[in-house]
């Protein structure tokens, strides 16, 4: 196995220089990634980003992951499914990774079945077993887990050993999510996760052939290790990690009685679950809503000056910026949806806590009648989600010195000068993916083999298109008119 490089002098420098600046409380140092095509990873010379995560997941490049799991693990997952269908229950696998000539295999990982309204039985109906050489696949979304049954050093690929594994559910035009987190990494937005494209098989041993699963997202694992990779810029990386779902709108009135429950890989919901520091559950709850008192209660002057020491208010606007253009309605301001937080300490009044952006399949012209909007691609980003309800976003910009940031973000992501969000660099950079990945598309389970130009047809506005830069109805154009100059 290939493992982690000696740092050379220059990137000890960098990371030393990193360290500084993220101690700082208003982090000017991100200005100066933002907005220049890199990764504010790269621009702080932190080598995790090239030497691990960038080559694990390289859009550029389409790995092969391939699982193998015994009949009698298969059917495993199969039960535990139709016993409860949010089940997170590990099954053994082996698993190959294959990518730039270099291929790496691990015996006795772990997976296990993902999603929430998304989630799936992988083969079959409810009740039955695998059927032998003629099993009817369905597409689905998987963890896989290189370290959950093994804990050693062989078991990571480059210092990743979590892997989501989804497929372009509700997105023909297969690049929907991955375009999202793309786009945060140009920005230089850091907290976004790392993802890529791969091929996918799982074969069940006995069967004459493994099932070809097509072409599927391979995203970075929010979790501690996660966090752990990004300690320089985090501050530290042994704190609180806060997995936040619908109706997770962070205001004091509700979050009292709100299900707040520590991860215990039952699969049980919690609007806000806790996934690290689990021992120290009731101090961190404390502080969660201890936060979401002063956000809801606080006003004025005492409102603005408190949101400067406890989050980074630049890259926070910078993230809402991306999700405004890229019409993501099912969010924490709209939906209380789709994000985590984590607090860089424990201390129940001195901490940073950052919004880590998440799950970006609802976007780009699948639009949606939820929350206060009725059509994401023309919906005013100033009143994006309802403030009385979600405070976080709202009350921060109605300061101007945070809603100039916001702005000023929004138009340098539609620019014509810059390959962020104009429509034709987004056009010829989602054409360059699928001219690799087309080819590839045609799987066994007979669902999503073709690529086409149109949203989820449950939206509200099926006439959006993201593939044709000169239809009357381009998102990319569409979107970048709604957006004000100041």
């Amino acid at each position: 196995m290939r493992k982690f490089g000696i740092l050379n002098l220059f990137s000890i420098v960098c990371v030393a220089i990193s360290l500084l600046l993220a101690s700082c409380a208003t982090d000017d140092w991100l200005g100066s990634s933002a907005g220049n095509g890199n990764s504010a990873g790269e621009v702080a010379g932190i080598p995790w980003v090239h030497d691990e995560l960038s080559w694990v997941f390289d859009m550029d490049v389409l790995p092969e992951v391939r699982i193998e799991v015994t009949e009698a693990q298969w059917n495993e997952l199969l039960m535990n499914y139709d016993q409860n269908s949010g089940t997170n229950h590990y099954i053994h696998c082996d698993a190959e990774f294959k990518s730039k000539g270099e291929t790496y295999n691990y015996a006795d990982a772990g997976l296990r079945l993902r999603g929430n309204t998304s989630r799936r039985r992988p083969e079959g109906n409810g009740g039955e077993m695998h059927q032998r050489n003629n099993a009817d696949w369905h597409h689905c979304h998987f963890t896989l887990n290189l370290r959950k049954f093994q804990k050693d050093d062989d078991h990571e690929l480059r210092n990743v050993r979590k892997i989501y594994l989804k497929w372009h559910k509700d997105d023909s035009a297969y690049c929907r999510e991955l375009y999202c987190y793309d786009l945060f990494r140009r920005y230089g937005v850091w907290t976004a996760p790392y993802s890529s494209y791969c091929r996918l098989w799982i074969h069940v041993k006995g069967d004459s052939k493994p099932a070809y699963y097509g072409v599927y997202e391979m995203i970075e694992a929010i979790d501690d290790k996660y966090v752990k990779r990004r300690k320089d810029l985090y501050g530290d990386h042994k704190h609180n990690l806060w997995k936040c779902v619908n109706p997770a709108n962070l205001n004091y009135n509700e979050i009292k009685n709100a299900n707040i429950r520590w991860d215990d890989d039952s699969g049980a919901y919690a609007t806000y679950e806790l996934k690290t520091n689990v021992e120290n559950f009731e101090a961190a709850k404390a502080q969660l809503i201890e936060f979401s008192r002063k956000l809801t209660k606080l006003e004025g002057k005492d409102f603005h000056d408190w949101i400067a020491t406890v989050c980074d208010v630049k890259l926070l606007m910078q993230t809402y910026a991306i999700n405004i253009v890229v019409g993501m309605w099912d969010d924490y301001w709209n939906n209380a949806n789709n994000y985590y937080l984590y607090f860089n300490s424990t201390d129940k009044e001195n901490y940073k806590v950052f919004l880590i952006p998440f799950d970006y399949d609802n976007t780009l012209g699948t639009s949606h009648n939820c929350g206060v909007q009725g059509d994401s691609g023309t919906h005013d980003p100033f009143n994006w989600g309802n403030t009385n309800s979600s405070p976080l976003i709202g009350k921060i910009l109605q300061f101007e010195d945070y809603r100039e940031i916001f702005v000023k973000a929004m138009n340098e992501l539609c620019s014509p000068s810059k390959d962020f969000f104009y429509y034709q660099a987004s056009h010829n950079r989602i054409q360059k993916w699928h001219n690799m990945i087309s080819p590839y598309i045609y799987n066994d389970t007979g669902e999503d083999c073709y690529i086409e130009d149109h949203p989820a047809g449950w939206g509200n506005n099926y006439d959006y298109r993201i593939l044709d830069p000169n239809s009357p109805m381009n998102f990319f154009k569409i979107k970048a008119a709604s957006i004000p100059a100041k």
